[in-house]
């Protein structure tokens, strides 16, 4: 029996669609099966302390220049643009306000996030995937080993309590070079912008961007030791896991601060 090719024609993206729809709920399943995995093993001994401190100083200290780099332009730059948008209407003053909410809720921490998930998640990825590819964690098995234990669990612990100091110098930074471009450049008196700056941010919003920034922490640590652990394919498939590792994570950061920022948009 001939297929009518109408039929197809409206059919192939029905049955593409439902694929591609299976393909995600599944991925998504086994990420959080391996999340809940991972989560466990740091509850039950043993834990592999050298492993978590080493991974604990390649992303907070290694990923600090350029998070501050990053900060410090960007708080210059929202002082410009803020500047630029404000002084139509001679609301100047408020600019020390915008530029703090700005870094602390929103700025530090998603682009201290991104900077770490391209940095911190591929080399993750990396890492994991050239075990995976070369046998290496079916060697842990070998010496009696959990690969969860040893690779995944102080990386996941690392990653959530590294970023909330990373994002913490960032928002420090960031409002520093709002400052010093206010200051410089746009004739802001320093006392005055000073004053400003501690009355338009309050506890709740230091509060938020650290929530956001320990969860931006442990998804990339998650997605980056996921993407690693389950590659297969040789250097490609490394290749190919480095970067989905990476994109995967700037997409959920950007998912999960809006979801956070809701959650704290009453307060």
């Amino acid at each position: 029996m001939r297929s009518d090719p109408d039929v197809n024609f409206l059919l192939d993206p029905v049955a593409a669609l439902g694929r591609a729809t299976l393909a995600l709920v599944r991925h998504a399943g086994a990420l959080t099966l391996f999340a809940l995995l991972g989560l466990s093993h740091l509850v039950r001994p043993p834990f592999y302390w050298r492993v978590f401190v080493a991974s604990l100083i390649d992303i907070a200290y290694y990923s600090l220049p350029v998070v501050a780099l990053t900060a410090v332009f960007s708080g210059g730059v929202i002082a410009l643009q803020s500047y630029t948008g404000f002084a139509q209407y001679h609301v100047q003053s408020a600019i020390a306000g915008i530029v703090v909410l700005a870094v602390v809720r929103e700025l530090g921490p998603v682009l201290a996030g991104l900077m770490v998930a391209g940095r911190v998640g591929a080399a993750m990825s990396a890492e994991i995937g050239t075990m995976r590819v070369t046998d290496q964690i079916d060697a842990l098995y070998t010496l009696s080993t959990d690969p969860m234990k040893y690779l995944v669990a102080p990386r996941l612990l690392a990653g959530t309590m590294a970023l909330p100091f990373l994002v913490a110098i960032a928002d420090i930074l960031g409002v520093l070079g709002g400052f010093a471009v206010s200051t410089t450049k746009l004739g802001f008196e320093p006392g005055a912008y000073i004053i400003a700056t501690f009355n338009a941010v309050k506890p709740l919003d230091v509060t938020v961007g650290l929530v956001k920034a320990a969860v931006f922490g442990f998804l990339i640590a998650l997605l980056g030791c996921y993407h690693g652990y389950t590659s297969r394919g040789g250097a490609e498939g490394v290749g190919a896991a480095t970067t989905s590792a990476v994109v995967s994570a700037s997409i959920l950061l950007l998912a999960f601060d809006y979801l956070i920022t809701d959650l704290f948009f009453a307060q």
